[in-house]
């Protein structure tokens, strides 16, 4: 956008000049390398001398104060709103936040913001955790489409890392129940993830811009190429994104628990596999992996009415191994259960179409339409230690999915958003077994039953009333019903059912008031419920979920559902401090839980050759979850300031009988405190995470049976010690055109485990970008 009243500048202010309302201004009296200042009240000072300015084609672009900008927020209702409306908790990490700490993967882009959990059991992965929430309990969604499908577990996913974050714009974070606006599963939360966009512009000319970028990393030798090309005229627009990704293994810190260490891994063989000693215990062997991704979007606006978007998104990696197995004891002392537990490529594609019509019709000023198709595609193969047979699964899953949402003109106070949604998902799911010796290939049992399929079909509505500028309420309702079709194969187990045929439907609703008492103060409360219908991972999985137990279908399920409750409070003080809090509890009924259980009278069978204890998710339980959210943001000057996040929360779950154990995807106490720097062209961020301590006692029981990935304690149980890091981030803009970028992570070469984990941390890391722009 053309911006005037810009005050030009030199140094000791004997040349000035002012823009002009186009945004043009004559710099004729400066010289070519004389550092010119540009500075407007509402965006950040501009330091460039005469020259640059003209190698970038005599354009200069400045950006608007974070603090002068209104919030806007479209999480809630698909609509930007203005963020004082929302009554629920919602954080967004922008584009310039994501570049300062470079991140590896999305998963990292959420975990750096310091608002959200994130568990990784190999170096390629990421499983967020919201509120004692996560996995199939909280929603991904790209572009405003949900990446969740009907496969989704209940174990962690690393489906998150299948999103570059090189094209990335924005990411917004919902902090408990979404169902009214996004539906079953979206119990904990919901993380949106939306891509940069191809720009139109006013001249009816052709542009054609791009950007080059390369990064690595000495923690696990990292290489990254990215490439952008942009092509922009005033009524169409496109853009394409690559980017590869190369990683090796992974090195730990130096100081921490000896458990984490490597010591010794297995060579798999043809004949033979042999445990060798680990050179260096701190290298955990096999972690590294590759990736690529491609992205294609285009726009075209042939008025002031509609506008079209196309986006295209294809990412896939390399095989990459499950390193949380891989360190599993054997039966003997000293030994490896597993010669190999890998996955195949984690393939996702997806074509999203969206027409987007503004007008004043009767029944809205605002419509999208949205037809989106995506592929997923993934493997599991594990062979224990020196026996002849691979076992694999296949699966891949087709998922339509259409979406309709409107928005009416503000009557008076009231403002109304309402939609309709209805997705489909079909399930293919294959097993073999593979002889390392002949390389023959048998059939065995799949993962899933294959042909199985899932809908949804559901219908919302969204009423926002603001009777006072100081007050406003948000209320909503959705009607969701699914339905799964799956038939089971006997050829492999003897299931005493033949089929599953399920059918819930549920209401969920929400209400909640945004009020400025006074001017600077604002409190919000929410109560909302949710409920999430099983999908086939639920019914009909077959998987050894952890050492010595394989988990099997139950078509008996029913749906699980969530009750909530939040309230708020920030509090501004002379726009220099401004405190944030918020507490929440959500009392869940009917949780779907893996249980111990029975198929056709045996609590035990034997699945890929070893005897292993018979369990199936059920509805065995209930669970309680609270906590507490804390974050400051402390302005110093124009270039200093302040920020920190304090997270804390309990989780218990309670089953039939009445016992009360620890709630697996509660995590433990964790904060961030950021000393920031930001003046043109400098940017840096002095940050310090820290982790706390869950004792043996505050274990889940599914945690207590993976000792092999927590540190032992004095009485020699498992547990998951605290932790902290000290990291630096910065990036420095030279010839406004190249960007550099140096972070320091872990700067004490601490060695750690995030709660769950299989994998340690990168110990001391140096990572190291460019980014220049075309």
């Amino acid at each position: 956008m053309p911006l005037g009243d810009v005050a030009v500048f030199n140094r000791d202010r004997t040349k000035t000049a002012i823009s002009e309302a186009d945004g043009t201004c004559d710099l004729s009296a400066f010289s070519s390398r004389e550092r010119i200042s540009f500075r407007h009240i509402g965006y950040q000072t501009l330091i460039e001398t005469k020259n640059a300015i003209l190698r970038s084609g005599g354009r200069l672009y400045m950006e608007i104060k974070p603090e002068e900008l209104p919030e806007v927020v479209m999480s809630v209702s698909r609509w930007e709103q203005q963020k004082r409306e929302v009554p629920q908790k919602v954080e967004s990490i922008d584009a310039s936040s994501i570049a300062l700490a470079n991140p590896q993967t999305a998963a990292d882009v959420l975990m750096q913001s310091g608002k959200v959990f994130v568990q990784k059991s190999q170096f390629g992965g990421g499983s967020p955790m919201i509120r004692g929430f996560a996995t199939n309990r909280v929603l991904l969604s790209v572009d405003g489409v949900r990446m969740n499908n009907a496969i989704f577990r209940g174990g962690n996913l690393q489906n998150v890392i299948s999103i570059d974050p090189y094209t990335l714009s924005n990411t917004e974070v919902l902090f408990g129940p979404g169902s009214v606006i996004y539906g079953s599963d979206a119990i904990g939360g919901v993380m949106n993830f939306y891509t940069r966009s191809p720009r139109l512009i006013a001249e009816d000319s052709l542009r054609v811009s791009g950007t080059a970028a390369y990064r690595t990393a000495t923690a696990s030798w990292e290489q990254t190429l990215h490439g952008k090309l942009e092509l922009s005229r005033q009524k169409w627009a496109s853009l394409s994104s690559l980017t590869f990704n190369s990683f090796g293994d992974l090195r730990m810190g130096s100081h921490g628990p000896e458990e984490y260490l490597r010591p010794f891994y297995v060579v798999p063989g043809r004949e033979a596999d042999q445990l060798v000693p680990n050179p260096n215990p701190r290298r955990q062997l096999p972690s590294g992996y590759s990736q690529w991704n491609a992205m294609q979007k285009l726009i075209y606006r042939p008025g002031r009415q509609w506008e079209y978007k196309l986006g295209l998104h294809w990412s896939e990696t390399s095989d990459f191994d499950r390193y949380d197995r891989l360190i599993r004891p054997g039966t003997e002392p000293g030994t490896l259960r597993s010669a190999e537990w890998y996955y195949g490529p984690q393939q996702w594609f997806m074509s999203n179409f969206q027409a987007k019509h503004t007008g004043r019709g009767k029944l809205y000023e605002g419509l999208k339409i949205g037809l989106a198709y995506q592929r997923f595609g993934e493997s599991r193969n594990e062979r224990n230690f020196n026996e002849d047979t691979l076992f694999r699964t296949e699966e891949n899953v087709d998922a339509l999915s259409f979406n309709l949402d409107l928005e009416t003109r503000k009557n008076g106070p009231w403002q109304v958003f309402y939609g309709l949604e209805y997705l489909f998902n079909g399930v293919g799911s294959e097993g073999s077994a593979i002889n390392r010796s002949d390389g023959s290939v048998q059939p065995a049992a799949s993962r899933y039953p294959d042909g199985s399929t899932w809908q949804s079909a559901a219908g919302y509505l969204n009423l926002i009333y603001k009777p006072d500028p100081a007050l406003s309420f948000l209320a909503g309702a959705r009607y969701n019903h699914t339905w799964i079709s799956a038939t089971f194969d006997q050829e492999f187990y003897d299931f005493p059912f033949q089929d599953a045929n399920l059918d819930n439907g549920a209401l969920t609703g929400s209400v909640g008031m945004s009020w400025f008492p006074a001017r600077n103060t604002q409190i919000t409360l929410n109560g909302s419920t949710a409920f999430r219908a099983p999908n086939i991972d639920d019914i009909g999985k077959i998987f050894d979920s952890e050492p010595g137990s394989v988990v099997v279908p139950n078509p008996e399920l029913e749906a699980e559902y969530a009750y909530n409750a939040e309230v708020g409070l920030r509090q501004n003080f002379g726009d220099k401090l401004i405190l944030k809090g918020a507490a929440y509890y959500t009392y869940l009924v009917d949780a779907l839980v893996r249980r111990d259980f029975e198929l056709n009278g045996q609590r035990t069978i034997f699945y890929n050759g070893v005897l292993s204890n018979v369990q199936a998710i059920q509805n065995a339980a209930r669970a309680y979850i609270y906590g507490f959210e804390f974050g400051f943001d402390a302005i110093m000057n124009e270039s200093l300031g302040m920020s920190g996040n304090l997270t804390l929360s309990e989780g218990v779950e309670e089953d039939d009988s009445g016992a009360e154990y620890a709630a697996r995807h509660v995590a433990p106490t964790f904060a961030d405190l950021s000393l920031n720097y930001n003046a043109y062209p400098l940017k840096a961020a002095l940050v310090l995470n820290y982790n706390g301590e869950i004792p043996f006692d505050d274990l889940a029981l599914s945690e207590r049976n993976k000792a092999f990935i927590y540190a032992t304690d004095a009485q020699g149980n498992p547990y998951s010690p605290s932790w902290y890091t000290i990291n630096l981030r910065s990036a420095y803009t030279f010839r406004q055109r190249y960007h550099l970028s140096l972070v320091l992570e872990n700067i004490t070469d601490q060695r750690y485990r995030t709660y769950s984990s299989g994998i340690a941390a990168p110990g001391f890391n140096l990572i190291a970008g460019l980014r220049v722009e075309l």
